[in-house]
Parts: structure tokens; sequence; C-alpha cells
């Protein structure tokens, strides 16, 4: 019987204006499946002009500057329609969503839908929950001790994974989805007889775990940073933008 990591996948990425789930804004995403380890993966991508000035730093990570974007990306309202939809759609087919730090991209997407559609995440997957992989929650559980920053870079090169262009949506969705298949492959013992939904059950424990782990270090060294345990997707806040 073939095992999941072999079976049907879906990745999702965003490119944003920052890194605040809360106010920035996604401004490129991409949806890849494939049928099967190896397989021709079909890509979905889109380009969105957020309707917000483009910081400079973010153009320096992913290479999309304001007026590139202005020039030749959707509004957004439509987009992240599409996208939720695409994800829906996955889900009710069954496949897992491989999503890289799902807790931010899967966060800034509910944030844009309910800026510009009125609408959650949540709604648009009433129909089939989502059943997410997230490659870093994964190896940081099965390989704990692994000294080293885990960012997808890191974690393609560990796992011998190619990644030729970084910060392309598209690229690095495709990435994450070869990093879950190569930590099943490697943790095949400890992963083979638990189902997709099951472990993503387990990965929120482990998240939260992890969480607490990281906040207690930022504790200790003095970091007034507050790591949030929710995975994969933060509550809305009150005051959200």
């Amino acid at each position: 019987m073939t095992c999941w990591y072999e079976g049907p996948l879906a990745a999702f990425d965003t490119e944003t204006t920052g890194v605040d789930v809360e106010t920035d804004r996604i401004v490129s995403a991409a949806v890849v499946v494939q049928q099967g380890a190896g397989t021709r993966p079909r890509i979905t991508r889109w380009l969105v002009n957020p309707g917000v000035p483009v910081p400079e730093s973010a153009t320096a990570i992913h290479g999309l500057t304001e007026e590139h974007l202005q020039r030749n990306g959707r509004w957004p309202a439509p987009v992240m329609e599409e996208i939720a939809r695409e994800l829906a759609e996955q889900g009710a087919a069954g496949r897992p969503i491989v999503v890289m730090n799902a807790p931010f991209d899967l966060t800034i997407l509910d944030r844009e839908l309910r800026r510009h559609r009125a609408s959650s995440l949540g709604h648009y997957m009433a129909g089939a929950p989502l059943c997410v992989l997230d490659p870093r929650v994964l190896d940081k559980q099965l390989d704990r001790y692994r000294k080293g920053r885990r960012t997808l870079s890191d974690l393609c090169a560990h796992y011998a994974v190619e990644l030729d262009e970084a910060h392309d949506a598209a690229a690095d969705a495709q990435a994450a989805l070869d990093v879950v298949r190569a930590v099943g492959q490697r943790f095949a013992s400890r992963l083979e007889r638990l189902s997709p939904p099951e472990l993503h059950a387990l990965q929120a424990v482990w998240h939260a775990a992890q969480a607490r782990g990281l906040q207690a270090w930022f504790a200790r060294s003095g970091t007034p940073e507050a790591v949030d345990p929710a995975w994969p997707l933060r509550p809305e806040l009150p005051a959200a933008a």
C-alpha cells in the first residue's frame, strides 16, 4: 500500500509585504498539486496588486516591486476567493496540504479573506477541514536535537531537496512538498502508520510544545517577543486590520 508521503499531496505558499499577518498583505501565491512522488506537478500562480505600498525590504526578498505589482497584479478580492476555493478543492479531494510555517501563510490568507471578502478560511474549508503537513513542525519534532536553523532553505539543504528560486511562491511550495516527502521517507518507521489527519492533530500538539520551548528560551535571553502556540491557523484578534 502506498504511504501518504508517496501519494497525492498539495502545497501552498505566499509572498507578502512583510511578516505581520494582521496588517501585511499577500503579493503572490501558488498552489502545487502532485499526484505522487516524482510525478509532474500542476502549478497555479497568483500575482496580486495589494493596494498598499510594498516596502523595499520585502522587494529585496521576493523581487516583486510595487510598480511591477501595480502593472501586472490583480485586485486582491477575486484572488483570495480563488485561492481559498483551490485549497477547499484539495481538502475535498482528500489531499493533505503542505504549508511551510503554516501559521503564517494560512493566517495571512485568512486575514485577507476577512479584509476583502468579509469571510474566513474556515468558511471555505467548512466542507472539508484542513489537513496540513508542516515540514518545519515535522522536522523539529522528529529530529529535535539537531542544531542549526530550520528555514525552508536549511531544510532543503539537509534533506537534499532542490530549491533554485527561493522566495518564489511556486518554487517554495514545491520545495516544501519535496521536503515533506523526504521527511516521510527518512522517518518512515515513525510515520508510516499515521494517517495525514492523525499527523495534523499531532502537529498541533507538537507545535504548541515547540512554541512553549521557544518562549522559555526568549524569556531566559531577555527577549520580549511572544510566540503563538496556535497551529495551523492563529485565532482572529479583535483589532485585526
